[in-house]
């Protein structure tokens, strides 16, 4: 259950973006939409093990603070979610076009996968099994994305900025879970 909480607020980044994405859809292409989310859960699975191989690395100096470590990166990456969310102005909207722009999807799937590479350095410590956890994060934010797609652009993005608090908070609420399990506050 972790886990999915986890993919699900990682998974709120690419939500946001292809709610606008599908707002961008003058005709809703279930086509375009899918390949909007092969890219976005694409990435979001391979984040997670390339972070998850680079904390392998360095897990035998982090392990005595690797609570802290995932306390600290949740929390970052959850409160960098909400302050962008709350920050977004209307004029960041994007603009009506039909075209697939796959620079540019590129681009985006990076820029909101980045805080799963984080999240890979995390797992590494916790020891995490990454196959199942990277299928995880990939398969939901796929279908998150493809919802977004079509949600975006039945009802615009009205929803976009509360996605994006919505997964911050739960990646904050993790982190706070980790540390005090790791700190034996939790039963």
């Amino acid at each position: 259950m972790e886990l999915v909480m986890i993919a699900v607020g990682l998974s709120m980044d690419a939500f946001a973006v292809s709610l606008c994405k599908g707002l961008c859809m003058k005709k809703l292409r279930y086509r375009h939409a899918a390949v909007i989310a092969l890219f976005f859960g694409g990435f979001q699975m391979a984040m997670p093990l390339i972070g998850w191989l680079l904390g392998k690395q360095f897990a035998h100096l982090i392990t005595p603070v690797d609570h802290w470590v995932a306390f600290a990166l949740l929390g970052f990456i959850g409160g960098k979610m909400i302050w962008e969310a709350i920050r977004r102005k209307p004029e960041d909207e994007c603009q009506i076009d039909e075209r697939i722009h796959y620079r540019e999807l590129l681009v985006l799937a990076v820029a909101t996968s980045i805080d799963a590479l984080a999240v890979g350095i995390t797992f590494a410590f916790l020891q995490t099994d990454i196959l199942t956890a990277a299928a995880v994060i990939g398969a939901i934010t796929f279908a998150l994305s493809f919802l977004g797609v079509v949600v975006g652009h039945r009802f615009g993005t009205r929803l976009q900025n509360k996605a994006e608090v919505g997964g911050g908070i739960v990646l904050i609420l993790i982190g706070v879970k980790i540390l005090l399990d790791h700190l034996g506050l939790l039963g």
